[in-house]
């Protein structure tokens, strides 16, 4: 397969490193590694924090990374309590949402990091 200057177009002799036309010095392409593939169970943090802030009360956001036990309790203080203590979750959840926004959380219960 015949290759050519990317700078003035003429046919290279194969191995040449300069074009004897021009002189420019010529670059094999490297060939492009795919992509590392990212983790298929990796979750969003953004999708985590936003559950965390608006549906804290319910755990949702805990339910969505892993955390059964937490979620399981922030549900269990809202609906046992028939929505009177559900400020007290509100106020949880609404603060691992901001944690998960930010940074602070950043795995979910399997160790794997969340993705942006």
């Amino acid at each position: 397969m015949a290759k050519y200057c990317t700078n003035c177009g003429k046919e290279l002799k194969e191995g040449a490193d300069i074009c004897l036309n021009c002189g420019k010095i010529v670059q094999e392409k490297k060939e492009e590694q795919p992509a590392k593939p990212s983790n298929p169970n990796a979750k969003s943090k953004v999708a985590a924090g936003v559950l965390g802030i608006f549906l804290g009360c319910f755990g949702v956001h805990n339910f969505y990374l892993g955390y059964t036990g937490k979620a399981v309790g922030q549900l269990l203080i809202t609906l046992l309590s028939c929505f009177i203590l559900s400020p007290i979750s509100a106020i949880w959840g609404f603060i691992e949402g901001i944690l998960i926004l930010c940074g602070n959380i950043d795995r979910d219960a399997n160790g794997n990091k969340l993705v942006d």
